[in-house]
C-alpha cells in the first residue's frame, strides 16, 4: 500500500474495505468560503441532510483548482481526459440518520465533456460542461481562472488568486471546511454517498480579487456581502470510492416490528 493510502490516523473513521475505484491531483486550489444562515440552505438539500454548521453558521465554498493523474484503478491514463480544471460550488452536511459529516455539492464545473459524463454515470454527482481558462505564474504564483458554462443554466467566474506564502494553522473553523472524507449526492431518487481518502490539506494563507462570481446564484444561493474566508493548497493527492446507497428514509423511519401474539 502507498505512503497516503496507509497514512490513515487523521481519519474520522477507517478506510473502506472495498477499494478504491479513482485517483486525481488537485493543484493550485483556493478554498473561498462565506457564511449563510443554515435555514438558507435547507431547502436546497436533499431529504436525509442537514447543514452541518460551524458557531452557528452554515458555510458554502467556492472552490476553482486543476486536476491531473486522473485514473480509474482497472484502466490505464485516458487521452485527454486526464488533466483540466474545475470549479466546485460546496456546503457542508450531516447525514441525518448517521450524523456522519461530509461534503455536499450544489455543482462541479468541468472543462472536459468526457469527464463530466463519467463523473454523472458512475459517481451520480452534479457535474456541468463549461468553457474554462487558467493563467498560472506571475510574482506570488497568482491563477487567474475564468469558468462560463455552457449547454445549461448560465454561470459565470472569474478570479484572481494567490497565495501568501504563510502555512495555514489548522484547526477550529479551517478543519471543520476542509478535514471532509465523505460526499453525498442523489441517485435517482435514493442518497448515496462517496467515500474519499488523503492527507491532511497542506493549506496556506491566500488572498482573491473576484471579478465576476454569480455560480452561486444560479443555484439560489445568495451570498453576503462580506469578505470570504481563503485559503490555497498547492497540490493534494486524493483517492475515490465507488458511490454506495444510504438507507432509505422509509428503512430509517420505518416503526420497530410488532411480535406475533404468543411470539
Amino acid at each position: 500500500m502507498n505512503k497516503i493510502l496507509s497514512s490513515t490516523e487523521h481519519r474520522p473513521w477507517p478506510l473502506p474495505q472495498s477499494p478504491w475505484v479513482m485517483t486525481q491531483r488537485w493543484n493550485d486550489l483556493l478554498f473561498a468560503h462565506w457564511p449563510l444562515p443554515a435555514a438558507k440552505l435547507t431547502p436546497l438539500l436533499p431529504e436525509g441532510l442537514v447543514a452541518d454548521t460551524f458557531d452557528g453558521s452554515a458555510w458554502v465554498g467556492v472552490v476553482p483548482f486543476w486536476m491531473d493523474q486522473v485514473r480509474f484503478r482497472v484502466l490505464p491514463p485516458l487521452p485527454g481526459a486526464n488533466r483540466f480544471p474545475e470549479l466546485n460550488l460546496r456546503t457542508y452536511v450531516l447525514d441525518r440518520h448517521t450524523n456522519q459529516p461530509g461534503v455536499y455539492f450544489f455543482s462541479l464545473d468541468a472543462a472536459n465533456p468526457f469527464a463530466v459524463g463519467a463523473a454523472r454515470m458512475f459517481f451520480h454527482l452534479p457535474y456541468y460542461w463549461a468553457r474554462m481558462k487558467i493563467d498560472r505564474g506571475g510574482e506570488g504564483r497568482e491563477v487567474q481562472y475564468s469558468s462560463e458554462r455552457l449547454l445549461s443554466r448560465p454561470a459565470h467566474f472569474r478570479a484572481r488568486y494567490r497565495s501568501l506564502g504563510q502555512p495555514c494553522i489548522k484547526g477550529g473553523l479551517e478543519s471543520f471546511l476542509t478535514d471532509r472524507y465523505a460526499l453525498f449526492t442523489v441517485r435517482g431518487r435514493e442518497l448515496v454517498r462517496v467515500n474519499i481518502h488523503h492527507l491532511p490539506w497542506p493549506l496556506e494563507l491566500a488572498e482573491a480579487e473576484f471579478e465576476t462570481i454569480d455560480l452561486p446564484r444560479a443555484h439560489g444561493i445568495r451570498l453576503p456581502d462580506t469578505k470570504p474566508l481563503l485559503q490555497y493548497s498547492r497540490e493534494l493527492v486524493v483517492y475515490i470510492w465507488a458511490a454506495e446507497p444510504l438507507p432509505s428514509l422509509a428503512k430509517r423511519h420505518a416503526p420497530a416490528p410488532v411480535p406475533a401474539p404468543g411470539g
